[in-house]
C-alpha cells in the first residue's frame, strides 16, 4: 500500500500562499469519525501518489504526531485523495482533500474507465473509436475500490459491435450503479461529409415537387405556393 507523510499545518487563510511557493501542499483530512484537520504535504510527494492511486485507491497517511483511528489501522490512517484542486496555468495541485471511510461499510465512488487495445473496425474499416462513459459510478467496501476499470475494444470488428456495461470485468465486491445494457464505446462509421451536405437540399427540391404533384393531381387551380421550401431537419450527426 503507498504511503504518504504529512504534518499538521498551522499556517490558514491568505498565507497558505507562502506554502505553496515553497512546494508545499495545503490539505484538509476529514471523514465520518474524524474531526476535520488542517494538514500539509509535500508537493512533489503528492504528485507521485495521486498518479499512481487515483482518486478511489486507498493510501496511508502517516501524520506526524498523530495515532490511527484505531488500532486496526497499525501505525497508519487509511484514505481516499478527494477533491483536487489544480491550478489552471501550471497544471499543479493547489488544494487536496483527504477523506478517511469506515472501512466496514460500502461507500459510492467514481472510477475511471480506460481504454485497452486496437479496435480493428478502426484499423480495418478507418472507424472513430466513440467512447460514451469516460467514468463509472460503484460501490463497494473502500478496501476493495480499484485505481481504474480497463475496457478492452479489440472486439469491435464491425460498426454494430459495442462494450457494454456488463462487459466489463471488475474486481471482487464492486457493483456498479448503472444500466448493464448501456453502451460505453463502440466504432463510429467514417462520415460523408459530401453527401450530408447536399442532403438538405435534395429534401427542399423534393418537398417543392411533391407540392407541384399534389396541384396536379387534385385540379386546383388556386394553390398558394410557399415563397420558399420549407425547412428540412438536418441529417442526424454520428457522435464523435
Amino acid at each position: 500500500m503507498l504511503t504518504l507523510s504529512a504534518k499538521i499545518r498551522k499556517i490558514q487563510g491568505k498565507k497558505i500562499k507562502t506554502l505553496r511557493e515553497k512546494g508545499v501542499l495545503p490539505v484538509v483530512l476529514y471523514g465520518p469519525k474524524i474531526k476535520n484537520e488542517s494538514l500539509e504535504v509535500a508537493l512533489k510527494d503528492f504528485e507521485k501518489i495521486l498518479s499512481e492511486a487515483g482518486e478511489s485507491t486507498l493510501i496511508s497517511l502517516e501524520v506526524e504526531g498523530k495515532k490511527p483511528a484505531s488500532p486496526a489501522d497499525g501505525e497508519k490512517n487509511l484514505v481516499l485523495i478527494h477533491e483536487v484542486k489544480f491550478d489552471p496555468m501550471t497544471g499543479q495541485p493547489t488544494h487536496a482533500d483527504f477523506y478517511q471511510p469506515i472501512l466496514t461499510e460500502e461507500i459510492q465512488v467514481k472510477i475511471p474507465l480506460i481504454i485497452e487495445g486496437e479496435a480493428p473496425a478502426v484499423k480495418n474499416l478507418g472507424g472513430t473509436l466513440v467512447k460514451n462513459i469516460s467514468e463509472i459510478e460503484v460501490k463497494a467496501l473502500p478496501q476493495h475500490l480499484p485505481k481504474e476499470i480497463k475496457i478492452n475494444v479489440n472486439g469491435l470488428e464491425t460498426f454494430e459491435d459495442k462494450v457494454l456495461i456488463k462487459d466489463l470485468q471488475l474486481p471482487e465486491g464492486v457493483k456498479i450503479l448503472r444500466s448493464p445494457e448501456e453502451i460505453i464505446a463502440r466504432v463510429a462509421q467514417p462520415e460523408k461529409v459530401e453527401e450530408e451536405l447536399k442532403k438538405p437540399i435534395e429534401e427542399k427540391v423534393e418537398e417543392v415537387e411533391k407540392i407541384e404533384k399534389e396541384k396536379k393531381d387534385k385540379g386546383e387551380e388556386e394553390v398558394k405556393e410557399p415563397t420558399a421550401p420549407a425547412e428540412a431537419k438536418p441529417a442526424p450527426q454520428q457522435k464523435k
